[in-house]
């Protein structure tokens, strides 16, 4: 996607915007392998984008977001079913970032997206046990859901550790329950909560290692501060 090379430059983390500008009109840019003008777009994933010389994609620095996936997008890059995706969300960030994990096509949530592979391994491997906390509405046999999915060893013969859960609201056979798990297996939540009877009416995850989803609104996105991409990278 073509954007402004000022806006590009910023996003890879070279200088700020106004800064670039003074980049451009001194020459030290160039596309394709000539001098770029003020004003000028061009699309890193078509166009060879030099700052002194050096292609923009060696100079890039690490970004880190948090997006609020709504629910209807699968999350991938690109799908061959022509359905919506988590990165068309958040293309406007200028990099080629990564969905750290996966949300469900109808589930919602905290989602991490990055250009460091590092840190995405680091999150997705077992061996770190990185927690994830969901708030789940389900239907059904709602009184002791709580207590059941808590002790819950097996799922479908597969041995899964404990889970912390607890009732936010309750009403009939209705209820909203807070859920962290430790695991990543595939729809793990959403399977606990089939086999303890209850049907989920909607999943949200609100909380990843220590990263809280807050009150970013649905579909949007923002950068992590600092602080928050330091407390990721003591994994």
């Amino acid at each position: 996607m073509e954007e402004r090379l000022q806006k590009l430059l910023s996003a890879a983390g070279i200088c700020s915007r106004r800064t670039a500008e003074g980049y451009i009109t001194a020459g030290r840019v160039t596309v394709n392998g000539a001098a770029a003008s003020l004003g000028q777009r061009a699309d890193p994933e078509r166009d060879e984008i030099c700052v002194d010389g050096r292609p923009l994609e060696d100079r890039a620095a690490p970004v880190y977001l948090m997006l609020n996936k709504p629910r209807g997008y699968v999350t991938t890059l690109s799908d061959e079913k022509g359905r919506r995706t988590a990165a068309d969300l958040v293309r406007d960030c200028g990099v080629r970032v990564y969905p750290v994990g996966r949300l469900d096509l109808n589930s919602e949530g905290l989602l991490l997206m990055t250009n460091d592979g590092v840190l995405a391994q680091r999150m997705t491997h077992p061996s770190h046990e990185v927690s994830k906390t969901y708030h789940v509405s389900v239907s059904g046999m709602a009184e002791g859901a709580a207590e059941r999915l808590s002790a819950m060893r097996d799922l479908a013969g597969e041995v899964i550790r404990p889970a912390q859960v607890s009732v936010l609201r309750s009403s009939g056979e209705t209820a909203e329950l807070s859920v962290t798990i430790h695991e990543g297996k595939n729809r793990q939540v959403r399977r606990m909560c089939a086999a303890c009877g209850l049907t989920v009416r909607r999943l949200r995850r609100v909380r990843e290692h220590t990263l809280e989803l807050g009150t970013l609104p649905s579909g949007a996105w923002r950068y992590l501060t600092e602080e928050e991409i330091e407390e990721l990278r003591r994994l």
